[in-house]
């Protein structure tokens, strides 16, 4: 068996066995014709994602990380399904082209999609852009958030896309039980967070709607000259479930310091000056679009938000020890658990 080595930054960090792939994909896509050249994207902890350039035009696929997986991760079914199912909405999204189911071609499930050419924004503050734009991109983000959250489930053939009952509820017993399974050592402020969660689980208000999981700025691909999105990636957590997850999901993305790691944050930026609303702002803009009066209980569903990204930052470094990460990079990430954790205890003490 002939593979190639794919290289991003100098670091080797993975395999595909061309000699399988290229076969497999010349009968299941129509006009797909090699040869292949292949490269893989510096995103993209979870899944690994690949550019693929051939005779026939250039295509993006994205895989299960090698490996034992932890139950229910890495769904990349589920994200071809929901893609297919939101390509007629108002929810950008690729085009999905085919899902391989069978692990012998590749050793995990993958699929491929359409490469959408754009921009993709990793600084929250948008340096690269100028302040009109700069305002148009968040006003976008906060449309396209409104718009999947109003997407008809049924219509769409998705109203079996998540399970019953109260969502913080369901995804507190998962993310507890995926963090527990990844635990490397005891790191107090995650205990505690975890116990201050349990107790103080919102009831069910009955809102329900299609959430993306992991909804932020830099899984978005704007077009390379409007502040319009052409692409929303990264289904991997999507489900049926509370709509303010993913509001407060991106919120507190953007009170994360402003560091030099991907996706700074806009801890102790101005952003009046840069024409970037303020969180009480953006939660008004979304709340007009919804068709809501208000949001209660806000401090709860941020310090969920925390809570959930140091399981999945956990989930990464496990996965990184074990030799089955994305990135050799991805060891660094379990570090982060413990400031993650107590951002979330920060927004109790001082919010709730």
């Amino acid at each position: 068996m002939t593979t190639d080595v794919i290289r991003a930054q100098g670091e080797t960090v993975e395999q595909l066995p061309l000699d399988r792939l290229v076969p497999y994909l010349e009968q299941a896509i129509p006009g797909f014709r090699g040869p292949l050249n292949v490269s893989k994207f510096s995103g993209g902890q979870s899944n690994p994602t690949f550019r693929l350039e051939t005779a026939s035009g250039i295509y993006v696929l994205r895989r299960q990380p090698p490996g034992k997986l932890l139950k229910s991760a890495h769904a990349v079914d589920r994200e071809f399904r929901v893609m297919r199912a939101l390509a007629d909405s108002e929810v950008p999204v690729p085009g999905v082209i085919h899902l391989c189911e069978d692990r012998d071609v590749l050793g995990s499930l993958f699929y491929v999609m359409e490469y959408c050419e754009g921009r993709i924004f990793w600084d929250a503050s948008l340096p690269e852009v100028g302040n009109q734009q700069r305002a148009a991109i968040y006003d976008e983000m906060n449309r396209v958030l409104a718009a999947l959250h109003s997407v008809d489930v049924d219509r769409i053939g998705l109203s079996d896309y998540g399970k019953p009952g109260n969502y913080f509820e369901r995804q507190y017993e998962r993310w507890s039980g995926q963090y527990r399974a990844s635990e490397l050592e005891t790191i107090a402020p995650m205990d505690e967070l975890i116990h201050w969660l349990g107790q103080h689980l919102p009831e069910d208000d009955g809102r329900v709607a299609l959430v993306h999981g992991d909804y932020r700025l830099d899984n978005m691909v704007f077009h390379p000259e409007e502040p319009r999105a052409i692409a929303l990636l990264d289904w991997e957590l999507s489900t049926l479930g509370h709509p303010f997850a993913d509001l407060a999901y991106q919120c507190m993305q953007l009170r994360m310091p402003k560091s030099g790691d991907k996706m700074a944050g806009l801890m102790g930026v101005d952003r009046k000056s840069l024409c970037i609303p303020s969180e009480r702002e953006y939660i008004a803009r979304y709340c007009a679009r919804s068709g809501i009066e208000r949001i209660d209980n806000w401090a709860f569903y941020l310090a969920f938000s925390f809570f959930r990204l140091a399981a999945i930052i956990q989930g990464v470094a496990k996965r990184a020890r074990d030799g089955n990460a994305s990135s050799r990079s991805a060891a660094k990430l379990g570090a982060l658990v413990d400031p993650v954790a107590r951002f979330a205890l920060d927004v109790i003490e001082k919010e709730y």
